[in-house]
């Protein structure tokens, strides 16, 4: 869920509203209506949410609306709550700059990861240079900074917040939505993709080795979490795609990682939570399938430049299937007509259920303020918001 804007208030909520065929009359807070939802559910109304602006866009939207500090429209989502675990290196590795020539710098992250990066680069991903990983021995040296019983990952206010949880609990709450939760995108993190694809035929034996205890490190560290906090949903990230297809086939897939989310899916089940999404970009239909028979029942943020066409995936799925994004973020740059072409294709979606609709990423700066404007009025006008 990177780069989701988390912010509270509610918004307007409509008395009545249609949703899976039946009438509502009620008004629900967001953690109900967004359980009943995901489960195709009558609800007041359909989740109000929205990915989150480039710091160049809201730069720009100040400048064209005249306005300090985040766009307002963003303040109307509904609330999300994360557990706050963290599954990433226990300690991190030391951040240090290797190079500055004004123009670029180069550093080392908390991953162990050499990026390149341009000063007040707003508009650019950093260039990844080097990876922590290249071989066993790295492997095993790196399994010393992933000890699941270490403190430090977990909130110094786990208590506090188990108590605000049990007792005004009026968001959907949930585990993960960071860079660390997954299996085939561990290895990616660790190693780069080059290297992470050369590695299932150069030494699938690593492979698995690295995905097993990737799995059993996730379980470890997220049963507290799941046991005491109860959250409604998990969340897992791969990345695993790119504009046309998976960066892996569907039969290796199936070798290496699922039955390890198989078992991850029914971990999570035992614990009463039946709501899992991943979050992979890039065009994964060929991989929705194998997440379904794993027990991963939503994906997002269906990316359009990659033909993640959620109005045919429901079509193809049915009610099998969650989801949310979905809208292509070109036709905000675009304008009204394309706006409105895009949402007459999602909203209905929605209306039926298991599908939130939203930017289908980041909103880059190429999107008006008033474009953006427009966009956001006319999709709470026709989700009846």
């Amino acid at each position: 869920m990177e780069n989701v804007i988390y912010l509270k208030g509610e918004g307007n909520s409509s008395p009545t509203h249609k949703c899976g065929g039946i009438l509502a009359e009620f008004i629900m807070n967001a953690r109900e209506r967004f359980i009943a939802t995901m489960n195709y559910q009558t609800v007041d109304r359909p989740p109000l949410w929205e990915w989150g602006p480039w710091g160049a866009t809201v730069k720009r939207w100040q400048k064209e609306g005249n306005f300090e500090g985040f766009p307002s429209e963003f303040h109307e989502c509904d609330p999300r709550e994360g557990v706050g675990v963290y599954f990433g290196f226990v300690p991190g590795f030391e951040r240090r700059i290797i190079e500055n020539d004004g123009k670029t710098i180069i550093y080392i992250n908390e991953k162990g990861q050499l990026l390149r990066d341009m000063h007040n680069a707003e508009e650019s991903m950093p260039e990844f240079m080097d990876y922590p990983v290249k071989n066993r021995e790295d492997w095993e040296k790196l399994k010393e900074r992933m000890n699941p019983d270490s403190p430090e990952r977990y909130p110094a206010d786990w208590d506090q917040r188990l108590n605000h949880w049990s007792t005004n609990r009026i968001a959907p709450l949930g585990i993960g939505a960071g860079r660390d939760e997954g299996l085939f995108s561990y290895i990616r993190e660790v190693m780069g993709v080059e290297r992470a694809l050369y590695l299932f035929y150069d030494d699938p034996e690593l492979a698995h080795d690295i995905m097993e205890y990737r799995t059993r490190f996730m379980m470890r560290t997220m049963e507290k979490a799941l046991r005491e906090a109860k959250p409604d949903w998990v969340i897992f990230w791969e990345d695993m795609a790119y504009k046309t297809a998976s960066l892996i086939s569907p039969a290796m897939f199936r070798e290496f990682m699922l039955p390890r989310y198989k078992r991850l899916a029914d971990f999570v089940k035992s614990f009463g939570i039946d709501i899992m999404f991943v979050d992979t970009d890039g065009n994964v239909d060929e991989l929705i399938p194998l997440f379904l028979e794993a027990g991963i029942r939503g994906i997002y943020p269906m990316e359009m430049n990659s033909g993640m066409d959620v109005s045919e995936l429901r079509k193809k799925y049915g009610r099998e299937l969650l989801m949310y994004g979905g809208v292509d973020k070109r036709a905000l740059a675009e304008g009204q007509e394309a706006i409105d072409k895009e949402l007459e294709k999602c909203v209905p979606v929605a209306l039926e259920g298991g599908y939130v609709p939203t930017i289908d990423h980041s909103l880059p700066p190429d999107i008006s303020y008033a474009n953006f404007q427009y966009y956001w009025r006319r999709k709470k006008e026709m989700l009846g918001i």
